[in-house]
């Protein structure tokens, strides 16, 4: 979250807006009423990165969205997130603005108002939360031609809201995303779909180290435990809930110690392999090491893929992180040889393998 410590009146309209389901939809219906002429853009390339937390998503999108031809929902955006025209011409005159501050992540990246995030996953909570959203776990979901229909309207009038609408893609970082990757591939037929993974030791030790310091956040402010239910970001926290895919699943009861290194390794192992063997067609695995070793190679790769010209005067390498391997035991060898193996699978084919 951008900043926890939001006034009295501020906690409030986010709890009004956010979390009351009949609010937030209410305010779609809303949008879409007022702004019937949201555009069409189903047919163009638009630019889907979603995979597991804490293997590059953020610098993706963040060098994505520095060319200018893209458009994400902003921090400006909240807590109206589902009517974002509207929203913008009734807060415009009380906009802030502020320095760039390190995100709850740490790890040295600068949030402000103006950064763009993972909001988009309040209409998928909202018009789809009770077919993907349990008590113990996400699952995978199937959207509807009406929410075909709806998401697409959406983008369309998340795209509207800038003087250059006419030629912007949209860009979404949103792992929640991996449960609906083929309904994405319906609805944005000619977009790219970005897969990152890291070596799976490392991932799973950034994990439990995010994991716990959310738990700590979380506990010394309730708002913010209730803000990330709200945006359905059940990544890390108290608020933690599992991908669970049928196919690749374990029963989340036998292995349900998020304080285990060996938990999040076998969250990793499921989730990839469910992606190698469920990811539709245009996506592209990103390999997080290459990512960092071969910034160049890499990026021009999904550049070209994205049909975007890359200019590296103006890309901030700072954002490409280092690959220093942290050390870990207690990890359990049945699960490292599993790992091991379904990460050389990604890497053979991962972007800028020659």
């Amino acid at each position: 979250m951008f900043d926890a410590n939001y006034s009295f009146s501020e906690r409030l309209l986010h709890r009004f807006a956010l979390g009351s389901s009949f609010v937030a939809e209410a305010s779609f219906d809303l949008e879409r009423f007022i702004s019937k002429q949201a555009q069409n853009v189903s047919h163009r390339s638009h630019l889907f990165i979603a995979g597991l937390a804490r293997a590059g998503t953020t610098v993706l999108m963040r060098t994505f969205y520095k060319t200018g031809k893209y458009r994400s929902l902003t921090y400006r955006d909240m807590p109206f997130v589902l009517m974002p025209n509207i929203w913008r011409m009734l807060s415009s005159r009380f906009w802030k603005y502020s320095p760039e501050k390190e995100r709850a992540h740490g790890e040295r990246i600068l949030v402000n108002f103006d950064s763009p995030e993972a909001l988009e996953e309040v209409f998928w909570r909202v018009h789809y939360g009770k077919d993907y959203i349990f008590d113990d776990c996400l699952k995978p979901h199937w959207i509807d031609n009406e929410g075909i229909k709806m998401i697409r309207q959406y983008i369309g009038l998340i795209l509207s809201c800038s003087a250059q609408s006419g030629g912007l893609l949209y860009l979404s970082k949103n792992n929640n995303n991996v449960l609906r990757l083929e309904s994405i591939r319906r609805a944005f037929p000619n977009s790219n779909i970005l897969i990152p993974f890291r070596d799976p030791v490392q991932q799973a030790i950034s994990m439990l180290a995010q994991h716990q310091k959310f738990c700590r956040i979380q506990t010394e402010n309730k708002f913010s435990y209730h803000y990330m239910r709200w945006l359905a970001h059940h990544e890390f926290g108290l608020t933690h809930r599992p991908f669970f895919f049928e196919e690749t699943g374990t029963k989340i009861n036998s292995c349900n110690d998020a304080t285990d290194i060996n938990y999040w390794l076998k969250r990793w192992i499921e989730i990839y392999t469910y992606l190698l063997e469920s990811s539709p067609s245009g996506s592209f695995f990103v390999c997080y090491e290459s990512l960092c070793q071969q910034p160049e190679t890499v990026l021009s790769s999904l550049f070209n893929q994205a049909q975007l010209d890359i200019d590296f005067g103006e890309i901030d390498m700072n954002f490409i992180a280092s690959d220093w391997k942290e050390a870990c035991t207690h990890v359990d060898a049945g699960l490292l040889n599993q790992a091991s193996h379904i990460y050389q699978k990604l890497e053979s084919r991962s972007v800028g393998v020659q």
